[in-house]
């Protein structure tokens, strides 16, 4: 069973970045595929993107792409998510999630992760 713990959330002014890490505890980090997700006040828990165990694989909501960037260090036993030209509509509080499941279309769905953390606020001011 993986853990996840998430940081770097914070303040930050419209147009800024935030980079967002998970660290995972467990030997077998490199064999999950990993995803964030975040929930803004009275909405549901979204999907934000997803990465496969080599990294060589990514997934975006279309809200975020090309402005978000999933990556991973199967090393350090830890997943980022970049975050650039941040809007007001982007402050969410950011969960990680691990899956023990192959990557693929599937991974937008919450539902298919095995363990989650217990997320970071990002608050973006306009």
């Amino acid at each position: 069973q993986v853990h996840v713990v998430e940081s770097g959330g914070g303040l930050v002014q419209a147009g800024g970045s935030l980079r967002l890490s998970c660290a995972a505890s467990g030997r077998t980090f490199s064999s999950y595929t990993m995803g964030w997700f975040r929930q803004a006040p009275g909405k549901e828990r979204e999907f934000v993107a997803t990465i496969s165990w080599s990294g060589g694989r990514v997934d975006y909501a279309d809200s975020v792409k090309g402005r978000f960037t999933i990556s991973r260090d199967n090393r350090k036993n830890t997943v980022y998510l970049q975050m650039n030209s941040l809007k007001p509509e982007d402050t969410a509080v950011y969960y990680c999630a691990a899956a023990l499941r192959p990557w693929g279309p599937l991974m937008r769905h919450l539902v298919e992760y095995d363990a989650g953390g217990q997320g970071t606020q990002v608050t973006v001011d306009s």
